[in-house]
């Protein structure tokens, strides 16, 4: 098992039981439902696929169900529309058929919110526009600064311009009320452009009573100004470098990318990156050589994981992509820095300092001794998100007896995890997981493994033992 997951997008290239199962068998973690695209009766045909075969497989591939959010788009298009540099073209609230001299936009504010001067993108950048007048109520003025085809229902950037729309939807709220019903694990957080906006989206998951985690998209420059809150505040982060690249110069998204990955270890965060990491095998058998580096550089950065998009969901090679994927993690991961992460706890007066320092002296001592394994049992996966982020040398074995923390984890860097529900004392259920593993192949006699614990073991409290043994 690769220690970086691989997220992989579900669409019509991959809507089948039988593809599935082939991108399950190359290495698929987690899969993503994009409700961009995505309809009810589609997303919970996917949720049950993946859960009968993660019952078939013996697997624990998680759901991220994510949110559109509020994407800006225009609407439908005349074939063969050319915008050339220089023109003017109208934008309007109203809804119509465009062409080269008026478009819809599905924003109703947008006359009110953009100032003259504001630069307008569409199609990911491919045709800039700069606002020149406004009429405040349905009509916006641009110029043409580069020309390029003007193409149906695609997306619009506004980096200069502040956006008075929610970041839930009502087609989020609905979608979101759908994805909580059914169980799906993880739920994206398109436009994150606050820590208000997360805590909206968990005042929701909290009332629904729902064990399901949050993944933080950055994607707007008014999220790198929070980014320290709002990776504190999440479940998770992806650094969405489609509409991130748009929204701020693309010179600094790499930059960007190593700093948001860097604070999410920090922090005990996961990070995914994501976009265009393997854009080149949409309809080829071999990537470009950048996409094997784009994906080898995060391997190297120790993100949690990787994402598949378009690669997958319109691809024309949606097993064949995840197979590439996976052959360059694990060949990176065999020859990367395997020292793990010094972020020892600080804060003593955390109500987890015990356990957080449990957790990062365990990985220090596995390291120190070369242990095979650290073993925990978690019931709410703390100790897993924790453990993770020390990034250890050695593998993460969790011990669950919740099939759903199972699966949730799925997406935690270099985490296994297991079923296990005998608690009797903590001596016999060290005993018990060493066996698991053992049987698995995870390790051999003689290895070292670590073992953490709570004691006593029956009450589920707290982290506070630590054991060194070795694989009888």
């Amino acid at each position: 098992m690769n220690k970086t997951k691989i997220i992989a997008t579900i669409g019509p290239s991959s809507y089948d039981k039988a593809v599935l199962r082939k991108m399950f068998a190359a290495g698929l973690n987690v899969a993503r439902i994009n409700f961009s695209h995505s309809n009810h009766e589609q997303a919970e045909q996917i949720y049950n696929w993946v859960q009968e075969l993660n019952e078939e497989e013996n697997r624990n591939v998680a759901i991220l169900g994510d949110l559109q959010g509020p994407k800006l788009r225009i609407g439908v298009v005349k074939e063969d529309q050319t915008l050339k540099k220089g023109e003017k073209i109208t934008i309007t609230t109203e809804e119509c058929i465009g062409d080269v001299s008026k478009v819809y936009i599905t924003y109703p504010d947008f006359p009110k919110d953009v100032k003259v001067g504001d630069k307008i993108m569409l199609d990911d950048g491919k045709l800039i526009l700069r606002a020149e007048s406004s009429n405040k109520e349905n009509e916006v003025k641009a110029k043409v600064i580069q020309g390029g085809d003007l193409k149906s229902k695609k997306g619009v950037n506004l980096p200069n311009t502040k956006i008075s729309l929610p970041c839930l939807t009502p087609k989020d709220l609905a979608d979101l009320e759908f994805a909580l019903s059914v169980g799906i694990e993880w739920i994206g957080l398109s436009f994150v452009r606050s820590v208000d906006d997360l805590k909206e989206l968990q005042k929701i998951i909290n009332d629904k009573e729902s064990p399901a985690k949050i993944v933080a998209k950055i994607e707007k420059p008014e999220a790198i100004q929070q980014i320290d809150a709002i990776i504190k505040q999440t479940d998770a982060i992806m650094v969405a470098r489609g509409d991130l690249g748009v929204e701020v110069p693309m010179e600094r998204v790499p930059n960007l990318q190593k700093m948001i990955t860097r604070k999410c270890i920090k922090y005990s965060t996961p990070v995914i990156i994501a976009t265009q990491m393997m854009e080149s095998m949409m309809d080829s058998l071999s990537p470009s050589r950048a996409d094997v580096n784009d994906v080898a550089n995060a391997v190297h950065d120790r993100v949690d994981g990787v994402m598949l998009s378009g690669e997958t969901s319109v691809g024309t090679y949606p097993v064949q992509v995840i197979k590439a994927m996976s052959k360059v993690v694990k060949n990176q991961e065999n020859h990367v820095d395997l020292e793990m992460e010094e972020f020892p706890p600080v804060e003593k007066k955390n109500g987890r300092y015990i356990s957080d320092t449990i957790c990062f002296n365990a990985c220090k001592i596995a390291e120190q001794v070369d242990a095979k394994a650290v073993m925990t049992m978690t019931h709410s996966g703390y100790n897993a998100f924790k453990i993770a982020s020390f990034r250890p040398p050695s593998k993460i074995c969790i011990f669950t007896n919740n099939r759903k923390i199972m699966n949730t984890l799925s997406l935690l860097w270099g985490v296994q995890g297991y079923y296990y529900n005998e608690f009797v004392s903590t001596d016999d259920t060290i005993s018990d997981i060493k066996s698991i593993i053992k049987e698995k192949g995870v390790v051999q006699e003689g290895d070292m493994v670590v073992n953490i614990a709570s004691m006593p073991i029956t009450e589920k409290g707290m982290t506070n033992m630590l054991k060194l043994s070795r694989i009888e």
